[in-house]
């Protein structure tokens, strides 16, 4: 718990995820006397998940899914760090950064997001495109689009990860190239989109769902392979433990993630996949002065799947419990609904919905996750009455 004193409480945010997009909303709206607010984030422009593989499939120009967080933090009153953390003192209490001295804190709270990893597959940090960061995806994505121009026989994508992002992606990816080869007079079946996940498509979701996209897949010429680890990656080529292999000219990396290396010399308790193990709070459970949310916090007391709607449902209350903590009161439980709207887009405009065991699809599905995700944008994009 922070103690109380007269001097001035150094709260650090650091990432610019959805829950502290909240944080830094509340104390625009709540300035907090006695306070100095830091923003450390490597993006300064921040995307919005939910609509990435609509801007990718050319439903959204850019500045309609990213939130501006230079902005956002010039409302709060926050000092912004463009820079990367890097390590965590916790003896100090600074956060260590890539290109400058460490910034103390009294109170810390990482919203970070997380990173496929590909250590565990020789190759694939040579040749593969991670969907994580964003910025990296985002600079390589451009170079696919220039080259689809330069080489117009045709590419081969691979997607390795069959979850939700995985299949997203792929169809986003799919819709774009087949419309700009349209526009540019080439043969949009030229290209050739293969996936291949180590499990079950959409393993984590219900049988309707997995039937659905198992026949849109099919409808779309992409190939797909489950039950396929895979074990190494080459130049132009993923292999797999059965001896199968796939030709690629572009890989695309969508697997399990991981938290950043460096949260493992923090003294943090951090689960399986590195990220920070935090109770109900919000809080670690190692550290009362770090909080952590979104993709990086692991909720030992409700654990959920990675889904964006508990990011965006944590921030109001910890933005709520960092005030609560800075004035010496108790926090108070975060408890996440059991089942949850899911929504799958399929590189058209049309969607899967699930909740449970229910789903459906259609145009009017996209529509409605559509009008959810501009509704949520206008909060941050729209200067407040």
């Amino acid at each position: 718990m922070v103690a109380e004193s007269s001097k001035e409480k150094r709260l650090l945010l650091v990432g610019g995820g959805h829950a502290q997009v909240y944080v830094l909303d509340s104390f625009a709206s709540r300035p907090m006397p006695g306070v100095r607010l830091t923003l450390l984030a490597r993006d300064i422009q921040t995307p919005y998940s939910g609509m990435l593989p609509g801007f990718m499939a050319g439903h959204y120009a850019r500045d309609e899914c990213y939130i501006d967080l230079a902005r956002l933090a010039a409302r709060a009153g926050a000092e912004l760090v463009h820079d990367e953390a890097v390590g965590l003192d916790r003896s100090g209490q600074t956060v260590l950064r890539r290109d400058g001295p460490p910034l103390p804190y009294d109170l810390v709270s990482f919203d970070i997001g997380s990173t496929p990893s590909l250590r565990g597959v020789p190759g694939a940090a040579d040749f593969a495109t991670p969907v994580k960061p964003v910025s990296t995806l985002r600079a390589r994505w451009n170079d696919i689009l220039k080259r689809t121009v330069v080489e117009p026989g045709g590419l081969r994508f691979v997607t390795v990860g069959g979850g939700a992002a995985g299949v997203e992606v792929t169809l986003a990816i799919r819709h774009r190239l087949r419309a700009l080869a349209k526009e540019w007079d080439l043969n949009p079946d030229a290209y050739h989109f293969s996936l291949v996940t180590k499990g079950d498509l959409l393993q984590d979701h219900n049988a309707s769902v997995r039937r659905r996209f198992r026949r849109i897949l099919t409808e779309h010429n992409i190939d797909y392979a489950e039950q396929e680890p895979v074990t190494g990656v080459e130049k132009d080529r993923v292999i797999c433990r059965s001896g199968r292999s796939f030709g690629f000219d572009e890989l695309v990396w969508v697997t399990e993630a991981g938290g950043a290396p460096w949260l493992s010399d923090s003294g943090l308790a951090l689960d399986a996949s590195g990220f920070i193990v935090v109770d109900a709070t919000l809080q670690s459970v190692t550290d009362p002065c770090v909080f952590a949310s979104g993709d990086i916090a692991s909720n030992r007391d409700y654990p959920r799947p990675k889904a964006g709607v508990f990011a965006v449902r944590q921030g109001p209350v910890l933005a709520e419990n960092l005030r609560r903590t800075l004035a010496g009161e108790e926090p108070r439980p975060f408890r996440p609904q059991r089942e949850f709207l899911s929504i799958i887009t399929t590189g058209e405009k049309y969607a899967v919905a699930s909740r449970g065991l229910w789903a459906v699809e259609g145009r009017f599905v996209w529509w409605w996750k559509d009008q959810i995700d501009r509704r949520w944008m206008r909060q941050w994009q729209e200067p407040p009455a």
